[in-house]
C-alpha cells in the first residue's frame, strides 16, 4: 500500500513539473548558464530607481555578481570588485552587483557603509538570480563584449588578481575576434 502511495505521489510530481506547476516554487536557480552561451537578458533597477538592461552593456566586459548583505564571503570579495571597477572601468569593465531579496534601505546602508560606487541592482523577487541558476552566495558571472557567458564562479573566490586575469583574457579574446571580422 505504501509503495502505491509513493508511486502516485511521484507520478503527480512528474506531471506537475512537466506542466510547469512548480517552476518557481522552490525559489532556487533552475540551471547554471553554460560557458560559451548567450547570457540571459534582464532588467533590474538600481538604488536610485534607474533601470539597467544587460544588453545596454554590449561591447563591455560585465562582472555580474549576486550577493546579500548578510553574506560574509560577499562582503569580503566586494573590495576587489570596487578596485576592479575603479581601475578597469575606463578600459571597458562594468561591475553590476545584484542584491537578492533584501529591502532597499538595508542594501543602501550596506553600500554607503563600505563606500562602493559600482551599480547595485535590486532583485526583490529573485527572478534574475533564478534565471542565472544562483543557489548559494556569492555567485559571479563574467559576460564578454558580445553578451556570451565566459566564466561562472560560485563561492567567495574573487580577488583583484583573479578579476584582472579574467578581464585581460576576455579583452584579448575580444580583440582577436575583431581582427578576424
Amino acid at each position: 500500500m505504501l509503495t502505491l502511495i509513493v508511486r502516485c505521489f511521484l507520478g503527480l510530481l512528474v506531471v506537475g513539473m512537466s506542466a510547469g506547476l512548480f517552476e518557481n516554487s522552490w525559489g532556487m536557480g533552475s540551471r547554471v548558464p553554460i560557458e560559451g552561451t548567450p547570457a540571459a537578458e534582464f532588467q533590474l533597477t538600481d538604488l536610485q530607481g534607474q533601470a539597467h538592461h544587460l544588453s545596454q552593456y554590449r561591447g563591455k566586459v560585465v562582472l555580474l555578481n549576486f550577493w546579500a548583505t548578510w553574506c560574509k564571503p560577499c562582503t569580503k570579495e566586494m573590495p576587489a570588485m570596487q578596485e576592479a571597477h575603479d581601475r578597469l572601468k575606463a578600459k571597458g569593465l562594468v561591475v553590476l552587483a545584484v542584491n537578492e531579496l533584501e529591502e532597499i534601505d538595508q542594501v543602501r546602508a550596506h553600500i554607503v557603509e563600505y563606500g562602493h560606487t559600482f551599480p547595485v541592482l535590486l532583485d526583490p523577487d529573485n527572478d534574475v538570480a533564478n534565471l542565472y541558476g544562483v543557489y548559494g552566495l556569492p555567485v559571479t558571472v563574467f559576460i564578454d563584449q558580445q553578451g556570451i557567458v565566459q566564466e561562472y564562479l560560485k563561492g567567495g573566490l574573487l580577488t583583484e588578481e583573479r578579476i584582472n586575469r579574467i578581464f585581460e583574457n576576455m579583452t584579448a579574446q575580444g580583440q582577436k575576434a575583431a581582427l578576424v571580422k
